[in-house]
Order: structure tokens, then C-alpha cells, then sequence
């Protein structure tokens, strides 16, 4: 893997942080279908984006090709990926606004194709997840939040993936907040496992948009767009800054 070559993958509400930056769009076939991508204008990183549920958000979280992805940052030999996730609060103290570093994750998705080790491989290996966000990802992360003055973040939180695209209900809200976690998404899973299985170090800057089912009267799909949007100046910012410190010397 190449330290000086990031990858970008970019969640609801994102699509067009880059518009103006995008140097060309290309396509990588893998063997698990195609992934789209775009080169950006960043100065001293090699940087690739992909739009998880594409330029126009038509591909529902338990539909998108996480293997297609995954494969082509190994292909396009990738260093290191910054993931985006908008989130639902799982906690009252968690408010809607704040910036999480991903360090956890809890899987309740069901019907996806979850590794790479379902067909065509000779040598299945377990997969060590005691930490599955990368410690060198998440400093930087930290350092960037820091050094854009972010007033409110946090260092640390658990992400529970449900399958959607529904939302999730009261029952299930509760359940989570019994099992420690922070906030709640739909698209994390598969997609930090397909990294680990790869060796690629990833890691995940969320952004609560919402509270969670039974914290606020109702959750909608335009709320967390509109939320995510107002994140974008700072997530530029802190996104740059990341991939400029993960490719240091």
C-alpha cells in the first residue's frame, strides 16, 4: 500500500463536497463488479472519492457493492481510507452536531454479502477485529478535529449498522443503548471488515444528524441530509488536513 495514495468514501448528504475539486471520473472493474471513482485536485495526496450510494444517492445502504469498493482500493493500491458516516444519536448526552471518531462497532445487518472469503479463495483466514478502526486513521482524525477547531467532538464512540433502509425503532434504540452504543448507521458494515480482510487501515469521522427513535418525535431521511449539509465546510477541512497528516513523513 501507498501512504501517499488516500481514498475517500463519501455517505448521505456528501455527493457533491467535491464537485469543484474532481480532476476525472473513472471506473475499476473487480471481480465483484464495478466501482466508481473520481480523482480530486489535493495537492500533496494522491486522493481517490467514491459516493457510497452514488452521485445522486439512488443506491440504498443494503444495496451497495462494499466488495467492488474494497477491491478497487487494493487495486488502485490505496494506503488508507476516510470513511464519512451520518448518524443517528443513541444517547441523550450525544447531540446533534457532534463529530465522532469511530472505535467499535456493533453488526446487526443480515443479508449482505459481509467478506471476502465466501468463493474463489484458496487460503481463508480469520480476521482480527479487537480494534477495526486503525489507530494511525483515528490520530490523525483527532489531530485534524484539533486543528480546525472543532469544539465538539468526540474521541471515541460505537457504531451499531443496522441493515435499513428503514429507520430504526424505539424498541431497537433502547436495545442499543443496553449494549453500550453510541450511534447507530446503516452503511459502516460491511465495508470497515472488507478493509481489515484487505489490510487496508481505515477509519470513520461520523457526524450525528438526528437522534435516534424515541429521542425525537420522528426521524427523516430530508433531516439527515440537511444536517450532513451543514457539516460540509468543516469536513472539507478536516478531511484534507487528515490525509496530509496520514502522508507525512
Amino acid at each position: 500500500m501507498n501512504p501517499t495514495r488516500a481514498l475517500i468514501i463519501l455517505g448521505s448528504g456528501l455527493e457533491d463536497l467535491y464537485n469543484r475539486d474532481i480532476a476525472g471520473k473513472f471506473d475499476v472493474k473487480t471481480k465483484y463488479g464495478v466501482a466508481r471513482c473520481a480523482e480530486l485536485y489535493f495537492p500533496k495526496v494522491t486522493t481517490i472519492v467514491m459516493m457510497r450510494h452514488g452521485t445522486k444517492h439512488s443506491v440504498p445502504p443494503h444495496l451497495i457493492n462494499y466488495r467492488a469498493n474494497i477491491q478497487a482500493a487494493k487495486d488502485l493500491h490505496i494506503g488508507f481510507i476516510i470513511a464519512t458516516a451520518a448518524v443517528g444519536s443513541v444517547s441523550r448526552t450525544l447531540s446533534i452536531g457532534t463529530y465522532v471518531v469511530l472505535d467499535q462497532f456493533l453488526d446487526f445487518t443480515r443479508n449482505r454479502k459481509s467478506s471476502f472469503f465466501l468463493e474463489g479463495y484458496r487460503s481463508f483466514r480469520h480476521t482480527d477485529m479487537t480494534h477495526p478502526y486503525s489507530s494511525d486513521v483515528r490520530q490523525a482524525l483527532i489531530k485534524s478535529l484539533r486543528k480546525n477547531s472543532i469544539s465538539r467532538y468526540r474521541t471515541r464512540g460505537t457504531y451499531v449498522c443496522t441493515e435499513g433502509p428503514r429507520y430504526e425503532t424505539q424498541a431497537e434504540i433502547r436495545m442499543f443503548q443496553k449494549m453500550g452504543a453510541d450511534v447507530v448507521g446503516m452503511t459502516g458494515v460491511p465495508e470497515v471488515v472488507l478493509a481489515n480482510e484487505i489490510g487496508i487501515p481505515y477509519g470513520t469521522l461520523a457526524y450525528v444528524t438526528n437522534m435516534g427513535a424515541g429521542l425525537q418525535a420522528k426521524v427523516t431521511q430530508e433531516e439527515v441530509e440537511t444536517q450532513m449539509l451543514r457539516s460540509s465546510d468543516d469536513m472539507r477541512r478536516i478531511i484534507k488536513s487528515t490525509t496530509e497528516e496520514m502522508s507525512s513523513p
